[in-house]
């Protein structure tokens, strides 16, 4: 027979994660988002700019977790159009132009600096 006993609570786990989420979210997230943002301006494809200079980022924190969206406020009716973009779309003319991938190119190192900096700033507690 196994057996488990287990006393106490996971209060300091609890607090320390409670700390590192308000330290992640108040400095890297926000220093990432402003990356972010820049880093999709300057890849998205332009012709007029609008779509390049519509990203924005927003900071989501609720229990246990923090996290960073980016958006883009520039739309065909209710389609954005940084969508079309990277996954192509069909013209009235019934043609497909094809997606270009450059959201995820250009997102991978900000996302590989996000973790380091997080673990960095975690392991500082």
């Amino acid at each position: 027979m196994i057996s488990f006993n287990q006393k106490g609570d996971f209060s300091k786990i609890t607090g320390f994660m409670e700390r590192a989420k308000q330290i992640v979210g108040a400095g890297v997230l926000n220093k990432h988002g402003e990356v972010g943002v820049k880093a999709l301006s300057m890849a998205t494809p332009a012709d007029s700019g609008i779509t390049s200079d519509s990203w924005s980022y927003r900071i989501r924190s609720s229990k246990g977790e923090a996290k960073i969206e980016w958006f883009n406020s520039n739309r065909n009716g209710s389609f954005p159009i940084a969508i079309m973009i990277q996954l192509g779309h069909g013209t009235r003319g019934r043609t497909w132009v094809q997606g270009r991938d450059y959201i995820n190119p250009i997102m991978r190192p900000v996302f590989d600096q996000i973790a380091q900096d997080v673990w960095r700033e975690v392991t500082k507690l």
